[in-house]
């Protein structure tokens, strides 16, 4: 089987990576894998050698934490799986790992291509986890027509020294968004809600609500009130500065040659100039009509606009704590 060369996008989340995957997926050449390895946490990067069957069940196995989202009604637009006629549901044991998000921004059949790759996975004798990805991408991108692999999951950043262990080969693209703007839409998102919670929770500077911290590890407690707790949008340009300074000296440690930084407000500005930059970074032809599709699927009216319509006095503590990772990122583009 080929080896397809692979790419990983990495950022904070709420970057516009979800509309780079989009454009990604018009190129004929790209297989734009969206959300993999973050749908597959805690277990997507084993250190220990696995048989197919293990790492099958990795794919499939159902996350209880995703379970308990679309069981409890938040509203998450990144778990598609839900919004197709598929035969798996969180009432009946549970929506397979891998379908929950991967799948179906690959095709409106997720479940044919779920029972397509089991056999195939299944069989495989023990290997590095990296060796069994890499199959997985050479059966997707054969059934697609693709030669070379980007895999993109949100709230990457922090991922990328694991991944340059487990593939060395692969290269990577670092998309960044304006701060203030990305931790707005991070507070209006139910994921991003909780990320902030369970971090605030991890580093013991929380203070919950008598009997919501309990909330956390219950499977069967409504995650509601969790979702639903009064959080400042400074707390989450704090998520974002500490997400962006840490990402940011993982991704200093790679070799030049490998990495690329790409703006979010710079696609928007230049989208044929940023997306040919990309193209070659990612080993492809910048084809016009690829082009011409990409300019067309970016919203240009949303740069920079989001964070501008809150109260004076709330963008002034958004920015003050955007300040650490904006100037991270400046000095990383040798501002």
């Amino acid at each position: 089987m080929t080896v397809r060369p692979l790419t990983f996008v990495v950022g904070t989340g709420r970057c516009g990576s979800t509309a780079l995957s989009r454009i990604l997926r018009l190129h004929p050449d790209l297989l734009s894998v969206s959300e993999l390895i973050a749908s597959l946490e805690p277990d997507a990067l084993p250190e220990a050698p696995l048989t197919g069957a293990e790492f099958w069940r990795i794919l499939a196995t159902p996350r209880s934490f995703a379970n308990r989202v679309i069981r409890d009604g938040i509203p998450l637009p990144e778990y598609r799986y839900p919004h197709v006629k598929g035969r798996f549901s969180v009432a009946d044991g549970g929506i397979p790992a891998v379908c929950m998000m991967t799948l179906p921004h690959l095709t409106d059949d997720p479940d044919a291509l779920f029972d397509a790759l089991e056999p195939e996975l299944s069989r495989r004798p023990a290997a590095p986890v990296a060796d069994h990805y890499r199959a997985l991408f050479g059966l997707m991108g054969e059934r697609f027509g693709r030669r070379a692999v980007v895999e993109r999951s949100g709230y990457s950043l922090r991922s990328v020294p694991r991944l340059r262990e487990v593939f060395p080969e692969a290269r990577f693209v670092h998309l960044h968004r304006d701060g203030a703007d990305c931790a707005l839409s991070m507070s209006r998102h139910p994921g991003f809600r909780l990320i902030q919670l369970m971090t605030e929770r991890a580093t013991g500077t929380e203070d919950l609500p008598a009997g919501l911290a309990a909330l956390l590890s219950d499977d069967e407690a409504d995650l509601r009130p969790l979702y639903e707790r009064p959080v400042s949008v400074a707390e989450f340009g704090e998520l974002w500065s500490s997400t962006i300074v840490e990402g940011l000296g993982h991704l200093s440690r790679l070799p030049a040659a490998i990495r690329m930084s790409l703006s979010y407000e710079g696609l928007l500005d230049a989208p044929e100039r940023e997306l040919t930059r990309l193209a070659h970074h990612l080993g492809v032809e910048p084809l016009p009509e690829w082009l011409a599709a990409g300019r067309a699927l970016l919203d240009g009216d949303r740069r920079g606009t989001a964070a501008a319509t809150l109260p004076p006095a709330e963008l002034t503590a958004l920015r003050e704590s955007c300040a650490p990772g904006t100037r991270a990122l400046s000095l990383a583009q040798g501002g």
